[in-house]
């Protein structure tokens, strides 16, 4: 099996679309860059977990959490790599929607933040998607799971490179794993 198999959990082509679950499931963090790992470090664990919420997708049996000191883990897909031509990429310019699902713990607030940028062949930004850097307190928000998403269009030509990063911590500095749970990551590129 390449490399690139490990790597996807499920690609469906169309003839107008490619989906590309490249971010691998929660199963281990062999394919990310662990770009900050504090704490008690990035781990997996089985859905729901200890003081957990339940998952609208029963498909989806794991999660990656984070801990008591910031944890951040990224992706750079490669276009060019996975087949797109440099030509199509840049008179198309094919929508390219992010997608990632967030939770905190019933018993411990977090923090979460998704930053995906479209890059160029030089790895400069074309264009960036920050989320809101996200608080939660079980105490008076609503900490079940959580999708944002994010499509970006008309962004001009250039397109080669897609960086894909996410993470957080914990509010209260507890040993373990009490921070931001993360799962369901994935990019679609349509044509």
């Amino acid at each position: 099996m390449s490399a690139l198999n490990k790597m996807i959990r499920s690609v469906k082509f169309t003839s107008a679309s490619l989906t590309s679950e490249k971010l691998p499931s929660p199963e281990d963090l062999e394919h990310w860059e662990l770009t900050e790992n504090g704490g008690d470090q990035w781990r997996t664990e089985d859905m729901p977990g200890d003081c957990g919420h339940a998952f609208n997708d029963e498909s989806v049996t794991k999660y990656f959490c984070t801990s008591f000191e910031p944890c951040l883990k990224r992706q750079i897909i490669d276009l060019l790599a996975e087949g797109y031509d440099p030509e199509n990429l840049d008179i198309a310019q094919p929508a390219v929607t992010v997608e990632d699902w967030y939770c905190s713990r019933t018993d411990c607030g977090c923090i979460y933040k998704l930053t995906v940028s479209l890059l160029d062949e030089n790895n400069e930004v074309i264009t960036e998607f920050n989320s809101d850097e996200v608080t939660l307190d079980p105490d008076c928000d609503d900490c079940s799971w959580t999708k944002v998403s994010h499509t970006f269009t008309d962004y001009g030509p250039g397109l080669r490179f897609i960086s894909f990063e996410h993470g957080g911590q914990d509010t209260k500095y507890w040993q373990g794993w009490f921070g931001v749970r993360v799962t369901g990551s994935s990019v679609t590129i349509d044509f």
